[in-house]
Formats: C-alpha cells, sequence, structure tokens
C-alpha cells in the first residue's frame, strides 16, 4: 500500500468519512467540509475523475494523481452539495490508488511565498493560467476572470478562474467560477455590466454582471452566465450564439452607443483554415444577428486569430478625432472605423508587442477612470520543481493612440497604480558613462525592481543593462535592442529616449518610445542574484536615473 493511500485512509477515518475497499476506483461520501484535496504529482500519469450526484455527473476532469508523496493539493470546491451524498470514480487508476479526503476550507490557505513566484505579477494560488477573461469593473472591484486548470500546471480542464482587485495591481484569487459541463470545457470570452439590464437578467437598481464564454470541445457553442454578486454565477440553459465551425471561440462583447445596441467579436476558424473575425449585434444580449465578419491570415499568418478585442480612442487626446482598433491573439492590430455593424480597417497588421511569449491580452470593460486597460497572458517558466502553479499575467498597461511618421500607432504605459509599490529607491539626476566606469547601481539589491532613466547619446556604440544577471544590449548606433536573443529595434533621437523596466522574477517588461516599444521577456531569474548594473562602451549621458525596489502584490 502506498504512503499516500495510508496518509488519505488515515485521515478519512479521522473525519468519519466512509473507506471502501483500497483495490476500489469509486466511493460515496457524505460532504461535511468545505474542499475536496486532491493529491498532485507533476508529470505523473493522468487520471480520469467523474463526481456525481444521484447518478447525475456535477464534476469532471483530469488529474497526475500522486501515489507516493504529493507536490501539492488541489482543492475542490464541495459547498454547493454540503449535507449530500456524492460519488467519487476514478478510471486509469493504478492499484491501491485511493487519493480522496475531505478537508477543512483552513487547510486551503495560502501564502503565496514559493521562491520561483512572481511578486508584481498575478498568478493563480494553484494550477494552470492562461488568456485572461472577462475583465470588468464591476460593485466597486476589478474582476479578472481567466483560463484555469485547478488540477495541473499544464494546460487542460479549462475552467475560469477569478481574482478580485481594488487598485488593479493587489488581486485575491478566489474559487473557480465557471466549471465545465455537458456542452464542454469553459473557453475565453468577455464580461459586460448590463446598466441598463437590457438583458432582464438583473435590475437596474442592482445591474448584472454578464459572462459570455465559448463551450469548447464538445459543442463548439457561445455561452452566457450572470450574476448579481460576483460571487455565484448562473448559466443560461441554451447557447446565445449556436456552432459556426469548429473552434469558433473567445467572444468579445461591447456596447455601441450610436446604435443603442450590443455587439460581439467572435473568432472563427473557416474553410482552409483562414482566420476571420465575425461581428454579431443584439438588443437583448441574448438573441445575437450575424452583421459582418473581417479576414485576417490563413494558417500559420497569425493575423486577426483568437481572442478578439475591438474598442475606441482618441487620438492624442483628441476626443473629436476617434479611431477603433481590432486586434487578435498575438497583439497584432488594425486601425479603422466601425459603423456598428462592420469594421472598416484603414491600417493593418500592426504589432503592439516586440517580446516574447506575451498572448491573449484583453482589456477591461466599464473601467470606472474611463480609461483603456490591458492584461495579457504572460507565459512564465514557472513549473520546475514541483510547482503548485504555473504561468502569469503581465502587469496592467494603460492603451493610447499617437499619430506618427508612420501612420496611428498604439502606445502603453504602466498604470499610475504600480506606484504604490516602491518602496527603498536610489535616484541619480545626471551620470556620465564611460567605458570602465563604475557601476552607478552596485550598492543596490533587490528582488523586483522599477527602473527609470532617459539615455542621451554621445559617443557610445552599446548601452549594457544587468538586471539580476539578465543583460539588455542597447545598440546606439544600430537603434536595435537585444534581450536573451530577442531584438526589437528601439528609435533614438538626439535629445535622447526615456526607458522604463519592471523586474520580477520571473522576467522584464521593457516600455521605451514614449510607449510606443513595449518588449516583454520572460526570464526565470537566478533566485541568488539581486544585482544591478549600468556599463557602455564609449560615453553616454543618463539622466533622472530612478531604480526603485518594488513590494509584493501579494498580502
Amino acid at each position: 500500500m502506498s504512503r499516500i493511500t495510508l496518509f488519505i485512509l488515515s485521515i478519512l477515518c479521522c473525519v468519519g468519512l466512509p473507506v471502501l475497499g483500497q483495490e476500489s476506483t469509486s466511493q460515496t461520501i457524505l460532504v461535511k467540509k468545505k474542499y475536496l484535496q486532491i493529491p498532485i504529482k507533476n508529470g505523473g500519469k493522468k487520471q480520469s475523475i467523474a463526481i456525481s450526484l444521484q447518478g447525475k455527473p456535477v464534476r469532471q476532469f483530469q488529474a497526475e494523481l500522486a501515489q507516493e508523496d504529493p507536490d501539492w493539493f488541489a482543492y475542490l470546491d464541495l459547498r454547493p452539495w454540503m449535507g449530500d451524498s456524492l460519488e467519487i470514480k476514478l478510471s486509469n487508476t493504478e492499484e491501491g490508488l485511493q487519493p480522496w479526503d475531505q478537508v477543512d476550507q483552513d487547510t486551503n490557505a495560502q501564502t503565496y511565498m514559493e521562491g520561483n513566484r512572481g511578486l508584481i505579477h498575478f498568478s493563480p494560488k494553484r494550477g494552470w493560467n492562461n488568456d485572461p477573461n472577462g475583465l470588468v469593473y464591476y460593485q466597486d472591484q476589478y474582476h479578472l476572470f481567466y483560463q484555469h486548470n485547478p488540477y495541473g500546471v499544464n494546460w487542460g480542464n479549462m475552467h475560469w478562474g477569478h481574482a478580485v482587485s481594488k487598485d488593479l495591481v493587489h488581486w485575491e484569487d478566489l474559487d473557480v467560477a465557471l466549471y465545465p459541463d455537458t456542452l464542454g470545457t469553459m473557453f475565453s470570452g468577455g464580461a459586460v455590466v448590463d446598466v441598463a439590464n437590457t438583458s432582464g437578467l438583473g435590475t437596474k437598481e442592482k445591474p448584472a454582471l454578464l459572462l459570455y464564454y465559448t463551450a469548447a470541445e464538445t459543442s463548439w457553442t457561445q455561452g452566457l452566465a450572470y450574476t448579481q454578486d460576483a460571487l455565484n454565477f448562473t448559466k443560461l440553459d441554451q447557447p446565445v450564439v449556436e456552432k459556426v465551425t469548429n473552434g469558433n471561440r473567445d467572444p468579445k462583447v461591447i456596447w455601441y452607443e450610436p446604435l443603442k445596441h450590443w455587439v460581439m467579436v467572435l473568432y472563427v476558424e473557416e474553410a482552409q483554415e483562414q482566420h476571420a473575425m465575425y461581428f454579431y449585434t443584439s438588443k437583448d444580449m441574448k438573441k445575437w444577428e450575424f452583421a459582418s465578419k473581417t479576414l485576417g491570415g490563413k494558417k500559420n499568418d497569425r493575423y486577426l486569430f483568437e481572442c478578439p478585442e475591438l474598442f475606441e480612442l482618441p487620438v492624442d487626446g483628441d476626443s473629436t478625432n476617434k479611431k477603433w482598433v481590432l486586434t487578435g491573439a498575438n497583439a497584432q492590430y488594425a486601425i479603422g472605423e466601425f459603423d456598428g455593424k462592420r469594421f472598416h480597417p484603414e491600417q493593418e497588421r500592426i504589432f503592439s508587442q516586440m517580446g516574447r511569449d506575451y498572448y491573449a491580452a484583453q482589456t477591461f470593460s466599464n473601467e470606472p477612470k474611463g480609461r483603456r486597460v490591458e492584461i495579457g497572458w504572460w507565459r512564465t517558466n514557472t513549473a520546475e520543481h514541483g510547482s503548485k502553479f504555473n504561468q502569469s499575467m503581465s502587469i496592467p498597461t494603460e492603451l493610447t493612440l499617437t499619430d506618427t511618421d508612420h501612420g496611428i500607432r498604439l502606445s502603453r504605459q504602466p498604470i499610475q497604480e504600480l506606484k504604490s509599490l516602491r518602496g527603498e529607491n536610489k535616484k541619480i539626476k545626471e551620470v556620465i558613462l564611460e567605458k570602465g566606469s563604475s557601476n552607478p547601481l552596485a550598492d543596490f539589491h533587490a528582488d523586483a525592481a522599477e527602473i527609470r532613466f532617459t539615455l542621451v547619446p554621445q559617443d557610445a556604440q552599446n548601452l549594457l543593462i544587468q538586471v539580476r544577471g539578465l543583460a539588455i544590449q542597447y545598440n546606439l548606433a544600430e537603434q536595435e535592442m537585444v534581450i536573451d536573443n530577442v531584438r526589437a529595434h528601439v528609435p533614438l533621437s538626439k535629445n535622447g529616449q526615456e526607458f522604463i523596466i519592471y523586474v520580477d522574477r520571473t522576467g522584464i517588461e521593457l516600455f521605451t518610445d514614449s510607449g510606443k516599444v513595449f518588449v516583454p521577456i520572460n526570464y526565470q531569474m537566478d533566485a541568488a542574484n539581486k544585482t544591478f548594473n549600468l556599463s557602455s562602451t564609449g560615453t553616454l549621458k543618463i539622466n533622472d536615473l530612478a531604480i526603485y525596489a518594488l513590494r509584493s502584490i501579494w498580502k
């Protein structure tokens, strides 16, 4: 008998649960506690788990169950069935495996103190995350829903995770919002607040929050869930948009004020792997009519592929001159006009980021300050050494439109709220760097940091910034930045160039050229190296150098 079996059998006895024969793959439990504890071994054999109430399936998923010492424990919320008897069945199980136990909520505590967890980037309490979903401000909180596997550190079992924040910086990870059902697993989508109660699912006094999602892998239909408390979510019995093709997904819903109707943008893969964004309209948020489509690339040309976003912004802050932005998952976008039914592109195939593994970004709806704030999935490398979580989100950035010599472009800056994380700092008004100069940051050490400075060129060819051992090289002559083999064009004028760099255990996010150049780089830092360094191959000037140690977002 394995050690984990002995452990679980002993706890089952202690809490008074019925124990079936140790070779059994099924047991019935009387739900008395809040969570079911599931022992996980990363890389272990996947088991299929089905949980039923009176013969009706209520939860189904797969997990890499531990036979010996678990790497971590996943937790399944049992509160909907308090006092009921649930049957738990395992398939593909090995002889003697009996990894089940009920545990109290107290044992589901989390301190977010793992050494590989980012200090200033959201990551899930346990399990896997990918796309941000349903970013919305509702009932005095920012809500971040996200693609989530609660039972493993790799992609699978797609649920909607849920986290909330008062300031877009400090996050509280809550229980799962949307579970897979008979129509499929829960793929990406968006959320809106139905202020006027056009759906009839709330009231004008207490508007409902509506979540649009894809029921994937089974039906490929678009579903709708709603809530009035942002904790309990009810799904409509029927899809709101039927399947167009296999793989259609990721509904994003917005309000179009001039025509007083709702608009849904849906990614659809047409014949011959043609990527397309379909536009639908609705008056009641439940019945949707096809209006038009915009074609993207084909096959591996991922222009307008997955995770659509559609929003309007003023150009250079001019409210009389606005343009619409249509994006896909790889951060490639188009600028144009939108008449409420059809998007008319004027500039296409523009990239809003030049880094690595930044994907499926989404912006907040109902943002109280009127900003267009974006968060993207950041594919960080956090699954090693028995980790209980994997992946993270970018820091929130504010998007604007700027008219440039090359046309209208998206610009982004870190949101102002991130300044609340600043701690110990070092500031120098002017630094002249020469070959062999001493390091102006030699006495600064930090786990996470914010760096700001303006580079003024003289005769130096290269600037080298080292953050915790990661080299950021800027070739002034070529106007090219190289970070861990990722190259990005960064223009330089004689008046200089401002740089902003956010450093975390999981990589960096760099902003320059007034936010028109954004370079996120996922990179797992050496835990022992907390040093920072500035050097050059010749003479150059650094103005307004400021570096701040950043406090953790986790409480």
